[in-house]
């Protein structure tokens, strides 16, 4: 029998872990991480909430934590999470139908990116264009690598996720 304590210790480590992991991905591929045409494999992460609602906080956090040690402007780390914060959310509501958990990071940082990318750092790209460029990465990002690292975790979730606690 698990006790709520162990349920909430659990709930926290896996979002801690999630965490830690997205900050990593982020800080190894910072060069592609950032800017208008970016690819942040970190993102693959967001498919998440299809296993574990721990993600939520998870990936928020690390979304969060990445663009403050990197260096992002402060309204790049607000919205910038929150987008992050939107879309998994989104993910863990749809978690019946894997393959649509990928839709909402992808759209929700498609929407907001661009208009962080021109109030926090100036862009002068044409909000359209900021969103097809912003959209294609994530698309990459989450619709591929996500997806495939869904596949991936997907014999292994009841080692990795087990319901009986999470």
């Amino acid at each position: 029998m698990v006790n709520k304590t162990n349920k909430t210790v659990y709930y926290m480590t896996h979002g801690a872990v999630i965490a830690a992991i997205y900050v990593v991905l982020t800080m190894m591929f910072q060069p592609i991480s950032f800017g208008p045409v970016q690819f942040r494999i970190s993102e693959a992460l967001c498919i998440l909430p299809y296993f574990t609602p721990a993600a939520v906080p998870g990936v928020f956090l690390g979304c969060f934590l990445s663009n403050l040690f990197c260096g992002a402007a402060t309204l790049d780390v607000i919205f910038g999470s929150l987008a992050t914060l939107i879309g998994a959310l989104g993910s863990y509501a749809l978690r019946k139908n894997k393959w649509m958990v990928c839709i909402p990071p992808i759209l929700a940082n498609t929407l907001v990116i661009p208009w962080v990318l021109r109030y926090a750092y100036g862009s002068a790209d044409l909000i359209p264009y900021a969103m097809l460029t912003v959209g294609a990465g994530e698309i990459l990002a989450i619709g591929v690598l996500g997806n495939g690292l869904l596949a991936a975790l997907e014999k292994y979730k009841t080692v990795i996720f087990k319901k009986g606690i999470a």
